[in-house]
């Protein structure tokens, strides 16, 4: 038996939906930490891919090497030692890996590959931790590589060894400082966007604004900027290092950790709300 459908027929057919049991109505922290895997591979590649990345590890150790060598070899007017030397070049290792964390993200947001980034993992926490981690990994690797430069080229220099005990306090800080600096660097390519915007922010504030300011802010107030406190966990801070209002290394990597953690969350909401073309 046939039925002829008529108008009527059509408008009160009921309609059967498909089951929607199976297909959950929110993504859950536990789909999130499924996929970071994922991600944290897939950013991997990239930062493994990026030919400035690759520049920056090389420019890492030949200036970290060299400026160790020159200061051990010309430096004559104070008796230093291996162990004094090794660290020097570690603020140019933390420009070093603040422009790294840079570029991490700047380079998709740039280049195009931003959006095919978010179509393939719409959670863009995840995306954002990702990049965190590989940040601070990145960061860690430079200070260490540039620790072991200058090693290298101080051990050959014309000097002693030195007190070897306070070696690896010293590359600790060091490698925790460049750690920091990358992560504050992906915060700060993360709200700017543009590579040469971010770096030329980056440098200008950290080379020129700060050393400024620093001439006429009270030093209770000037401690706390973010890269005065970041050469002080060295102990390369200016003046204020020995003086009563000096914060402690651990304090001083609080404040600058701080800065880090603020830009990075700064970015996050603003990847949220942003198109990402």
């Amino acid at each position: 038996m046939t039925t002829t459908l008529t108008p009527d027929t059509i408008i009160n057919r009921p309609i059967h939906n498909p089951p929607t049991n199976n297909i959950p109505a929110n993504r859950t922290l536990s789909d999130s930490i499924r996929a970071f895997p994922t991600t944290l591979d897939a950013e991997w590649i990239k930062l493994t891919s990026l030919r400035s990345n690759k520049a920056i590890v090389a420019l890492t150790a030949v200036v970290g090497g060299f400026l160790a060598w020159a200061i051990a070899t010309y430096v004559t007017d104070e008796v230093f030692t291996v162990t004094e030397v090794f660290s020097a070049a570690t603020v140019i290792t933390g420009v070093f890996a603040a422009i790294g964390g840079i570029l991490l993200f700047t380079s998709e947001s740039q280049h195009g590959t931003l959006a095919p980034a978010l179509t393939a993992q719409p959670a863009r926490a995840v995306i954002a931790a990702a990049k965190t981690v590989l940040a601070a990994g990145f960061g860690a690797f430079l200070g260490a590589v540039g620790l072991a430069a200058g090693f290298a080229g101080a051990w050959l220099g014309p000097i002693e060894m030195g007190d070897t005990s306070t070696m690896l306090s010293t590359s600790l800080w060091a490698i925790g400082f460049a750690t920091l600096a990358a992560v504050l660097g992906l915060g700060i390519g993360m709200i700017g966007r543009l590579s040469t915007a971010a770096v030329s922010g980056l440098l200008v504030w950290w080379l020129v604004v700060e050393n400024l300011v620093g001439l006429f802010l009270a030093e209770r107030f000037a401690r706390f900027m973010p890269f005065r406190a970041g050469n002080s966990m060295l102990g390369t801070g200016p003046g204020e290092w020995e003086s009563e209002l000096a914060l402690s290394a651990t304090e001083n990597a609080l404040v600058f950790g701080g800065y880090a953690a603020a830009a990075l969350a700064i970015g996050t909401v603003l990847l949220y709300r942003r198109d990402t073309n």
